[in-house]
This record gives C-alpha cells, structure tokens and sequence, in this order.
C-alpha cells in the first residue's frame, strides 16, 4: 500500500471512529460492517460492474490459443505458400479474362433496349397531350421490352455460369467470373424493373421521388449514367445517387491498403490452415467418423470464422468504400451492427445491405404490393437467395449437391424460431445473439465447407 493510499485509509479511519464518538487513537473499533450489502456479481446488487477485465482476458486466451495453433501448424507442415502461380491452369486464366470484359456487355444490351423503349415513350407520352387519353397503349411494344430483357439477362448469367462450369477447373477463378456474372445480372435486373415504372410514370404523369428530378426519365438513360450504375457499390438502379461533397485522396488510399493487406491474409490463412485443416479430415469424411468429423468441425469453425470476418471487413467496408470514394457515391450504409443480431432474421437484414435493397425493393415488396403475406413473400425471397447461394458455391466447385441451397432454406425455420426474441429484452437478446453465432460459426460455413471440399476431391482429388 502506498502512502497516500495509506493516508487515505488513516483518515477515514479517524472520520468513522469520530462519528463513533471514539477517541481518535482506537482506530481498531471502528464499524466495518455499517449496513447490508450485495455481493458484486449478485442480482441484486445496487451497481452492475464492469467486465472489460474478462473482455481483456478473453482476448489475450484467444490470441494465445490461436498462436499455440500456429506454431503446431508451422511444426506440422513448414511453410505451405507458393508464388509460383503453376496451380492456375492457363485456360482457367484465359477464360477468365473473356468472361471478365464479355459479362458487363450485356448491361449495354439492357441499355439499348431501354434506349428504343424510351423513344417509343416520348411518342406515348405526346400521344396522350395531344388527345388527352390516360389509357395504356403500345402494350405490343413494352411486351416485347420484357421479352428482349428476359432474353439478354437470362443470357448473362446462363453463358457465364456455364463456362464456369464446364470451362474452368480451378475453383478460385471460377468463384470470382461467377461473382461478376451475378453482379451484372443483378443489376441488369434492377435497371429494366426501374426503367419500366419510371417509363410508365413518365407516360401517364405519375410523381416519382424528388431526389430523380435531376434526371428524370427519359434523361436518364445515357451511357454515362448507366457506367455509373455499373460502378457504382449498389444493386439497386437509380437516375440519381446522393453523392459526397468531394474525394478524398488519403481515405482511398487507406481503403485501398486494407483491401490489398486483408486479401493476402485470407490466401495466407486459406492456404497454410484451411487447405491442411479440410485435407486432414478427408478421412472421417469417407469413413463417416463421427466423433472425428465433430472435431475438425470444431477446429474448421475458428479459421473459417477468421478468413470470413476478414473477408467481411475487406469487401463491405474496405473495397466498397475505396469504389464510393473513387465515385463520390454518398450511401454507404454496406451494413449495419449485424453481430449483435438477437434474431436470424435480422442478420440477415443488416449484414449484406446490398442485396437486402435489391431483394427488398424488386422481390418481397412487389410480392406484398399484389397481396401476399408477408411470410410467404419472405419464403420466395430466401428460395431466390438459396438458388443463387448455390449457382456461386456449387458451380465454380463443379458440384451442384444442394448444401448451400439446403442451408439457406434451413434459415427460414431458424428465422420463424428466432423472431419473437427480437420483441423481447434482456436474456432473450443473449439467448437470440448465441442461437445466432452458433448456427452461424459451428453449424452453417464450416460445413458447407467441408461438403464441398468432399466433393471436389471424390471428383477430382485424392478420392476419386
């Protein structure tokens, strides 16, 4: 004890023995135990303490537990990285780089189409000035609009998906051409939905929102703005975008350097742990061993979780904000607080805020707009999710088995299970956060991963 500590103690000491009505000197008599109270971690307790202490200790168990694995991992295999680039076959490069330039071509097919749509607009909407009619007319005209649009989307990402598929072996090249083919589908989607009702808005003189004033239909429908549109960190098509006051130069850079750092460290984690971990556990996957497959789970589970945390930070907070800062695109909300998520159906709506806009405006609320419940219309969109899950899992994999698109439609039983906690306080908030991260951690990624993994090597590797 210090001497100020000590000084301290002394004179409250003295204090207590004279409100005692004790001579100074017996310090020993005076009242310890003056009144009732809780111990600290009691319920009843009058003030909740803090835990950063623990937080700080589960922190430093964490680092030491994953260090130990990464020494046993070096003792165990060396160093696993090479950068010679001679597991790329050169097709697979070739292939890919044909797919890269030729999958935004069809947006400027979609343009095009919307490009004639508009010119059949303006003669429609001066029709009805001249002869005061509200009526629809050229219905011939915007059915075959649709069809060209069926035609050229389905197109997109058929061609693409079955390149992949048929073209190119090595998984990593494929996963990358069939996340660009969904993308640009995507977006051609939003952009023939959009410019159809701003296009029947224009004709009959409907309002439309404010924010498009600038660029009202048809001026919106230039080269210029649908590169933007391609660009742009969004799914969701619009004339008009909240852009930022100006570009910041240090910020993008910082965006950038965290892309490039985070992109390295996932290929290093994927490759000296994963690769070793999923290749280790071949063995109970074919002999059906359940106590060892339960272990590899676990052990799967952690890097797994590591390599998607970095993956998140790198694409929704590093990437799209170096691609909105380059384009001075003003909505950057890519995701909210989805760790805290008390629901499954919350997560889902706040880590992936791209695509819950487009599945929100062009497929849940379409479906309740024509009076469907709320829970059928959810149904859909999570069949629509687990469909395109498994077009990006299971085709550059070569293996359409049906995990990814069985998990997602598992999500739509957890999101029944889990909603009344999102009404709730307290320890169902925990209750919801854990059932989430549990489905989320042990149960969801590492085995899809590993069903995968199997299958790849049943059809390609050691298990042929």
């Amino acid at each position: 004890m210090s001497s100020q500590e000590f000084n301290s103690f002394k004179i409250t000491a003295i204090s207590t023995a004279s409100e005692a009505q004790c001579p100074a000197k017996y310090i020993h008599i005076y009242a310890t135990h003056a009144k009732s109270r809780s111990s600290t971690l009691s319920h009843d307790a009058i003030c909740t303490p803090s835990f950063i202490g623990f937080r700080n200790l589960m922190v430093i168990l964490l680092i030491v537990a994953n260090l130990r694995l990464v020494i046993e991992n070096f003792m165990k295999y060396g160093v696993l990285i090479k950068l010679s680039g001679a597991e790329f076959r050169k097709d697979d490069i070739q292939m890919g780089l044909m797919l890269y330039f030729l999958i935004p071509v069809h947006l400027f097919v979609g343009y095009l189409i919307e490009m004639v749509a508009s010119k059949y607009a303006r003669s429609a909407e001066a029709f009805y000035k001249k002869h005061d009619k509200k009526e629809p007319i050229l219905r011939a005209a915007w059915k075959w609009v649709a069809i060209a649009h069926t035609i050229n989307s389905t197109l997109s990402l058929g061609i693409a998906t079955g390149t992949v598929y048929f073209r190119i072996h090595h998984p990593m090249i494929g996963s990358l051409c069939q996340f660009h083919a969904a993308i640009s589908w995507l977006k051609q989607l939003s952009y023939a939905f959009t410019n159809r009702d701003l296009r029947y808005a224009f004709i009959e003189g409907y309002s439309t929102p404010e924010i498009y004033n600038t660029c009202a239909y048809p001026r919106n429908i230039t080269l210029s703005n649908l590169c933007y549109f391609w660009w742009a960190p969004t799914l969701v098509y619009q004339p008009v975008y909240p852009r930022s006051a100006d570009f910041r130069f240090t910020f993008f850079l910082k965006r950038c350097g965290e892309t490039i750092g985070l992109s390295i460290a996932i290929w290093f984690l994927t490759v000296q742990y994963a690769a070793p971990l999923l290749t280790n556990s071949l063995t109970a996957l074919g002999s059906v061993d359940i106590p060892s497959i339960l272990e590899r789970l676990m052990k799967l589970s952690t890097i797994s979780l590591i390599i998607w945390l970095a993956g998140f930070f790198a694409l929704f907070q590093s990437f799209l904000n170096a691609l909105a800062e380059l384009l001075r695109f003003g909505d950057r909300e890519f995701y909210t607080d989805w760790w805290n998520s008390i629901s499954v159906g919350r997560y889902w709506r706040t880590w992936n805020k791209p695509v819950n806009s487009f599945m929100r405006r062009h497929v849940y609320t379409p479906l309740l707009a024509q009076g469907w419940k709320p829970s059928h219309a959810s149904m859909v969109v999570f069949t629509f999710s687990a469909v395109m899950h498994e077009l990006l899992v299971g085709v550059p994999t070569h293996n359409i088995i049906g995990v990814a698109f069985a998990g997602m439609m598992f999500q739509i039983p957890l999101v029944a299970m889990t909603a009344p906690l999102e009404r709730m306080s307290g320890q169902a908030s925990a209750i919801g956060n854990a059932i989430f991260w549990i489905s989320f951690v042990l149960v969801g990624q590492p085995l899809c991963i590993m069903g995968y993994f199997l299958s790849w090597h049943i059809k390609f590797g050691e298990l042929k």
